[in-house]
């Protein structure tokens, strides 16, 4: 066996399995709340974090990406892709993983999965989103893509926003049964429709999660009334859209980070002069929100870099005195920092034993 290695040398993994045991022990709902919570705290200290569109590797299948940033204090990223034709492969459309670390040494604190955890910060900040821009009595939520992303969408809105029904449709009734089923219990009201039309009747907040590649066009002007909230969640690389544009001519649009979302947002298909208003300064009180009942308000999401700092933040803290994660021995860690070759030839006896 080899010789013991420093505490120091060893960084918190957490699997997917130990995520979900983490999640199970917290509860579904709490961990959408505590999330919801993390990244509005971290919107309203949004001067301090390094902000720039995600890195991106495009190709015919998809595309890689990786998302940093850092509060000068602690770092983080994320390595995300986006791969549509995935599901007939019988791979997952997004799977990610995601690394935190201090800034003053460059040592990880935490590596972590992050297809599950991406799922759960994404609902949470399409509820963070909701609490600030949806009407204050919403109670139906219509949800258009009816994927892995789904269900934590319905819940979050549920646990933060007090969402009574969802109402569901998908081009393909099996992911929409898949919803039906997984939410019976969830205490919501849950209807399932036959198109797009049919799902946005009487929902306050409409959300829109589609996995293709494509301009596509899920809702069309004439199917938006006056006074909704929309989340639109799925358009988040180049060439990939839900919205008619004349949706977008009658919406007050919110974004996360302007230069991110020019590029990959519903806003790419708009011209430079598209007026858009960044949430933080909503959240930090420096600009309005919702102003009217019969104004449309539109979050455009394409995801940002700092809703995963918070969710890794999270889950590093959620550790302390747990069992939920592994101990890996991936830093070399020798007596004297100057010695590591010294460290390998002493390891020798020991490791051919």
């Amino acid at each position: 066996m080899p010789p013991a290695a420093s505490p120091l040398a060893f960084v918190p993994f957490v699997s997917v399995e130990n995520m979900m045991r983490l999640v199970h022990h917290i509860g579904v709902d709490q961990v959408l709340r505590d999330l919801t919570d993390e990244i509005e705290a971290d919107y309203r200290r949004w001067d301090v974090f390094e902000k720039a569109p995600r890195l991106a590797s495009h190709s015919h299948d998809g595309v890689i990406e990786l998302m940093p940033t850092s509060d000068g204090a602690i770092y983080s990223f994320k390595y995300v892709n986006g791969h549509p034709s995935n599901t007939a492969r019988g791979f997952q459309t997004v799977a990610a993983f995601g690394l935190l670390a201090r800034v003053d040494t460059g040592y990880p604190l935490l590596l972590s999965e992050m297809t599950l955890l991406t799922a759960l910060r994404t609902a949470a900040t399409s509820a963070m989103a909701a609490r600030h821009l949806a009407p204050p009595d919403a109670r139906v939520m219509a949800m258009i893509g009816n994927g892995a992303q789904a269900e934590f969408q319905a819940l979050a809105m549920r646990a933060v926003v007090g969402i009574e029904e969802v109402r569901l449709y998908d081009i393909d009734p099996a992911a929409t049964r898949k919803v039906a089923l997984n939410l019976a219990r969830s205490g919501l009201r849950v209807t399932s429709c036959t198109s797009a039309q049919e799902t946005i009747e009487g929902a306050q907040i409409v959300t829109t999660c589609t996995a293709d590649k494509a301009y596509a066009t899920i809702l069309t002007d004439n199917m938006v009334g006056a006074g909704i909230h929309i989340n639109a969640i799925g358009g988040d690389c180049p060439g990939k859209t839900e919205l008619h544009g004349d949706i977008l001519a009658r919406a007050t649009t919110f974004v996360e980070f302007e230069p991110q979302t020019r590029i990959e947002g519903e806003i790419q298909q708009m011209p430079a002069s598209y007026p858009v208003t960044e949430l933080w300064r909503v959240v930090q009180g420096e600009a309005t929100g919702r102003s009217d009942a019969r104004q449309i308000t539109l979050f455009d999401s394409v995801g940002f870099a700092t809703e995963d700092f918070s969710a890794l933040r999270y889950v590093h803290d959620k550790l302390q005195g747990s069992d939920f994660f592994h101990a890996l021995d991936i830093l070399a860690d020798p007596d004297d920092p100057r010695d590591l070759f010294g460290m390998l030839q002493r390891a020798a006896p020991a490791l051919a034993a």
